[in-house]
C-alpha cells in the first residue's frame, strides 16, 4: 500500500514528519466532515423515499377503491386492479432499494466514521500527549547544571523513557493514519458500488414487471380504440334522439297516462300526486305514488320504504273532489281513513281515478282465485313448528324498527313536541322522538334519556319489543300527570328549542309533571303472601345434609339427581346436542306451566328433567322457621317506589315500572326482607326478558346479588331462562361468581344438564379468555360467538316457542 506518512522521518521527529503529520491530520478532518454530510443526505433521502412510498401506497388504494367501485364494468375494474397491483409491487421494489440503501451507504459509512476515524483521532491525542511529555523531558534534562550529579543522572533517565514511549506511540499513530488511508478508498467505493448494485436491481425488477404487463397495455390499448368508435356512435344517436324529441310537440306537460293492471313488475300505475296531510294545518305535499300488489303506496324519496295509503283496494273506492277550492282533487276513501289527492291535469286525474277503479276490481278477482287455491291445496295436517315459526321470523325481518315502534298508541307523533313522523326513541323511556327533541334528550345524559335512530341505528329484538311495551301515551300518562291542572303549555313543533328545552328539562329530570300520588292497587293475594320460588331455586338452596330437604321434595333421589349419562348426553360436544344450540324455549310459557303445577311433587323417574324445571314450591322465599315482616306489605296505596317496582318487575307490568321509577324508585332498590333481592331478580324469577331489558337499560346492576350469593345470572341458570341468561351474558354479568355454596352459574348449568345454557356460558368463557389472550387492542369479540348470542336474542324474542327444551321433550313423551 502507498504509505501517507514515513516511518523512518517519525522515528526521527523531524519538520519533514511533523509537517506531514499536519497535512494527514487536516484531510482526515476534511473528510469526516464530508461524510457525515453524505451520511445526513442519505438519511433525508430515505425518510423522503419512505414518505413517498406511504402517499404512493395511499394513491394505489385509492385506485384500489375505483376498482371495487367499478365492480359493474369488468374492463375497468380488471385494468385499475391489475394496474394498482403492478405499481404496488415498484412500490415494494422501491421500499427494498431505501432499505438496500440504508445499509450500504447509511450503515457502513457511519461505521467507518464512528469507529475508523475515532480510533485515528484516540492515536493523535496520545501521540500529543507524548510529544508535550517528551518535550518538557528535553527541556529539563538541557537545564539541569553538571555538579549536582543526581539531577544529572535522574533527568536522563526520564528522557531516555520519554524517548522511548514516544517512539511507540509515534510508530502506532503512523500505523493508524496509514490504515486509515488505505481503508477509507475501500469502504467508500464498497458502500457505492452496493448502493448501485441496489439500483441495478431495482430498475431490472421494474423492467421486468412492465415487460409482463405489456401485452395486456398493448391489448387495453386496441380496447380503447374501439370504445373510443363506439362512444362516438352512442354520441351520434344520442344526439338524434335529443333532436327527435325536441321536434316533438310539448303544448301539454302531461306524463304517461295509461295503466296496465298485468304489468310484470307488479306496478299498475305510478306518478306524483299532492296529498293532503292529516294534521291541522291540511298541507300540501308532492309524493311519488304506486299502485302496486293490490295496496296504494307513496314514497317521499326513492330509497325511503313506501308508506301505505290504502292496505287493501277491495275496502276503498274513489270519487272526484269538486268541493274544494284546488283542482283536478279526488279522494280514496277506506272505511278507516280518507285521502284527497291532486293530480296535475285533469288527464292525470281521469287516468288515476280509472287505474284505481281497474285494481279494486282485479284485486276482487285475484282473492277469489286464491281462496280457491288455498281450499284445493290445504291438508289437514297442522304443519310443523318449525315451518310457522320460520315464516314469523322472515315477517318480522322484513319489518321496520320504524313500522313497529310506531303501531304503538300515541308513538306517530314526537312524544314532547307533537311533530309526526318521529324518527328517533328514548330507548331507556321507551318513547319516540323527533329529531330536535332527540337532541335536547342526548344533552340531559344517558342516565335521564338513551337516544337512538329508529331508521340508522340496529335494533336488538328484546329493545324493539321493549319499545313496543311501553309508548308515548303511557310514558305521557305518568309524567305529564299535572301538566293541564299546572296550566303549563306544552311545546308545539313550530316551538322555540329553548321552549322545548325548558319543558323536556322539567318533565323529566325536575319531574314537576308527575302526579306525586300513591301507585296504584296491586293484586289483593300478592299484599299477603310473598312471592314464590321455584322448586329449582329450592333444590339449590337448601344444604344436602338438611333435614328439611326431605320434606320438600318428597320424590325419590333418582328423580332429582342427573345420572352422568345424561349429563355427558346434554353436554355442548356431543354430535345430537350440537342441534340444541338453535333449540330455544319460551321462559313465558314455561312460567305459565310453573304456575299451573300445584302439587310439588312429580310421579316417576323419569320425569326429573321436568321436576327440575316446571317444579314450584309452596313455601316462599323465606327458609323454613325464619320469620318474615308483615310490615313489608302495606297497603299498596301506601308503598314505597322502590317496593313497587320491586313487585311490577316480577308482575311483568312495565307501566308500573316507569311509574315507580318516575316517582323517584332506586332501580337497585334491595329488599332486605326478601333475601337482599333487587327488582331485577324479580323480573327473573317472574321470567319477562322485556322486564329485565327496560331495568338493565335504566342502570340495573347485572351483577348485585342477594344473601345467598346469587346474581340475576345465578337465578337465571337456576329457573333455566335461556334468553334471560343469554341477555345478561351481553350486558356484561360476571359469569365466575359464586354462591354460598361455591357454585358458579356453568356449575349449576352442568348439574341441570341444560345444554343450552351450558352453551352460552361456555361460549361467554372461551370469548373471554380469547380477549385477554388478545391483550388491550384485541378484538371486541369472536364473530362465531356475537351471531350465535344475536340468534338467541333473536329466538328468545321473536320465537320463544322454540326456546323451551323442557316442554317440547314433554310434549314428545305425551
Amino acid at each position: 500500500m502507498k504509505v501517507a506518512v514515513d516511518f523512518e522521518e517519525c522515528l526521527k521527529d523531524s519538520p519533514r514528519f511533523r509537517a506531514a503529520l499536519e497535512e494527514v491530520e487536516g484531510d482526515v478532518a476534511e473528510l469526516e466532515l464530508k461524510l457525515e454530510k453524505l451520511v445526513k443526505l442519505c438519511i433525508a433521502m430515505i425518510d423522503t423515499g419512505k414518505a413517498f412510498c406511504a402517499a404512493n401506497k395511499q394513491f394505489m388504494n385509492g385506485i384500489r377503491d375505483l376498482a371495487q367501485y367499478s365492480n359493474k364494468d369488468v374492463i375497468v375494474e380488471t385494468s385499475l386492479t391489475k394496474f394498482s397491483d403492478t405499481l404496488q409491487e415498484m412500490i415494494n421494489y422501491h421500499t427494498t432499494l431505501f432499505d438496500q440503501t440504508q445499509r450500504s451507504i447509511k450503515a457502513q459509512l457511519q461505521m467507518f466514521v464512528k469507529e475508523d476515524i475515532r480510533k485515528f483521532k484516540d492515536a493523535k491525542k496520545q501521540f500529543e500527549k507524548v510529544s508535550e511529555e517528551k518535550e518538557n523531558a528535553l527541556a529539563k534534562n538541557a537545564q539541569v547544571q553538571r555538579n549536582k550529579q543526581h539531577e544529572v543522572e535522574e533527568a536522563t533517565n526520564i528522557l531516555t523513557a520519554t524517548r522511548k514511549c514516544f517512539r511507540h506511540i509515534a510508530l502506532d499513530y503512523v500505523l493508524q493514519i496509514n490504515v486509515l488511508q488505505s481503508k477509507r478508498r475501500s469502504e467508500i467505493l464498497k458502500s457505492m458500488l452496493s448502493f448501485m448494485y441496489a439500483h441495478l436491481t431495482f430498475f431490472h425488477q421494474g423492467y421486468d414487471l412492465f415487460s409482463e404487463l405489456k401485452p395486456y397495455m398493448n391489448d387495453l390499448g386496441a380496447q380503447l380504440d374501439l370504445l373510443g368508435v363506439d362512444a362516438a356512435k352512442e354520441k351520434r344517436d344520442m344526439e338524434q334522439k335529443h333532436s327527435t324529441i325536441q321536434q316533438k310537440d310539448f303544448s301539454s306537460d302531461d306524463t304517461k297516462l295509461e295503466y296496465n293492471v298485468d304489468a310484470a313488475s307488479g306496478v299498475v300505475m305510478e306518478g306524483y300526486l299532492f296529498k293532503r296531510a292529516s294534521n291541522a294545518f291540511k298541507t300540501w305535499n308532492r309524493r311519488w305514488f304506486s299502485i302496486q300488489n293490490n295496496q296504494l303506496v307513496y314514497q317521499k324519496k326513492f330509497k325511503d320504504n313506501p308508506t301505505v295509503v290504502v292496505e287493501d283496494l277491495r275496502l276503498c273506492t274513489v270519487k272526484h273532489c269538486e268541493d274544494i277550492e284546488r283542482r283536478f282533487c279526488f279522494e280514496v276513501v277506506s272505511p278507516t281513513k280518507s285521502c284527497m289527492l291532486q293530480a296535475d291535469s285533469e288527464k292525470l286525474r281521469q287516468a288515476w281515478i280509472k287505474a284505481v277503479q281497474t285494481s279494486i276490481a282485479t284485486a276482487y278477482r285475484e282473492k277469489g282465485d286464491e281462496s280457491e287455491a288455498k281450499k284445493k291445496s290445504s291438508s289437514p295436517s297442522i304443519g310443523s313448528l318449525e315451518s310457522g315459526s320460520e315464516s314469523k321470523e322472515k315477517l318480522l325481518k322484513g319489518e321496520s324498527a320504524l313500522q313497529r315502534v310506531q303501531c304503538i298508541g300515541g308513538n306517530i307523533a314526537c312524544c314532547d313536541c307533537g311533530l309526526a313522523d318521529p324518527r328517533w326513541a328514548s330507548i331507556n323511556l321507551g318513547i319516540t322522538l323527533c329529531i330536535e327533541c332527540s337532541g335536547i334528550h342526548r344533552s340531559l345524559g344517558v342516565h335521564f334519556s338513551k337516544v337512538r335512530s329508529l331508521t340508522l341505528d340496529t335494533w336488538e329484538p328484546e329493545l324493539l319489543k321493549l319499545m313496543c311495551e311501553l309508548g308515548n301515551d303511557v310514558i305521557n300518562s305518568i309524567y305529564e300527570a299535572k301538566v293541564e291542572r299546572m296550566g303549563v303549555k306544552k311545546p308545539q313543533p313550530g316551538s322555540q328549542r329553548q321552549e322545548k328545552e325548558d319543558y323536556i328539562r322539567a318533565k323529566y329530570v325536575e319531574k314537576k309533571f308527575v302526579e306525586r300520588q300513591p301507585a296504584s292497587i296491586s293484586p289483593p293475594e300478592y299484599a299477603t303472601k310473598v312471592l314464590p320460588q321455584s322448586q329449582e331455586e329450592k333444590r339449590h338452596n337448601i344444604p344436602e345434609k338438611s333435614p328439611l330437604a326431605g320434606d320438600q321434595i318428597t320424590a325419590s333421589p333418582t328423580a332429582v339427581a342427573v345420572s352422568s349419562d345424561e349429563v355427558r348426553r346434554e353436554s355442548l360436544f356431543c354430535p345430537d346436542e350440537l342441534d340444541s344450540l338453535f333449540s330455544y324455549f319460551d321462559t313465558s310459557s314455561k312460567l305459565r306451566s310453573i304456575r299451573s303445577n300445584d302439587s310439588g311433587t312429580q310421579h316417576s323417574a323419569n320425569d326429573s328433567r321436568e321436576h327440575l324445571a316446571s317444579t314450584i314450591s309452596t313455601n316462599s322465599l323465606y327458609e323454613p322457621g325464619e320469620k318474615r315482616d308483615s310490615s313489608v306489605f302495606h297497603d299498596s296505596k301506601q308503598l314505597h317506589p322502590g317496593l313497587q317496582l320491586y313487585r311490577a318487575a316480577y308482575e311483568k307490568n312495565l307501566p308500573d315500572m316507569a311509574e315507580a321509577l318516575a316517582h323517584g324508585a332506586d332501580v337497585n332498590w334491595v329488599n332486605t326482607e326478601e333475601n337482599k333481592a333487587t327488582p331485577l331478580i324479580q323480573a327473573v324469577l317472574g321470567g319477562s326478558l322485556v322486564t329485565c331489558e327496560f331495568l338493565l337499560q335504566n342502570g340495573a346492576n347485572v351483577n348485585h346479588r342477594d344473601v345467598k350469593g346469587r346474581g340475576p345470572l345465578h337465578h337465571g341458570t337456576v329457573l333455566g331462562h335461556t334468553g334471560q341468561v343469554c341477555l345478561f351474558l351481553k350486558r356484561g354479568a360476571n359469569q365466575h361468581a359464586t354462591d354460598e355454596e361455591g357454585k358458579d352459574p356453568l356449575s349449576i348449568a352442568v348439574e341441570a344438564a341444560n345444554a343450552d345454557i351450558v352453551t352460552l356460558l361456555r361460549l361467554a368463557r372461551m370469548n373471554e379468555e380469547m380477549r385477554e389472550s388478545e391483550g388491550l387492542y384485541g378484538q371486541p369479540g369472536d364473530e362465531t360467538y356475537q351471531d350465535i348470542f344475536r340468534d338467541f336474542s333473536q329466538m328468545a324474542s321473536n320465537n320463544p316457542e322454540k326456546l323451551n327444551r323442557f316442554q317440547q321433550s314433554d310434549s314428545e313423551k305425551s
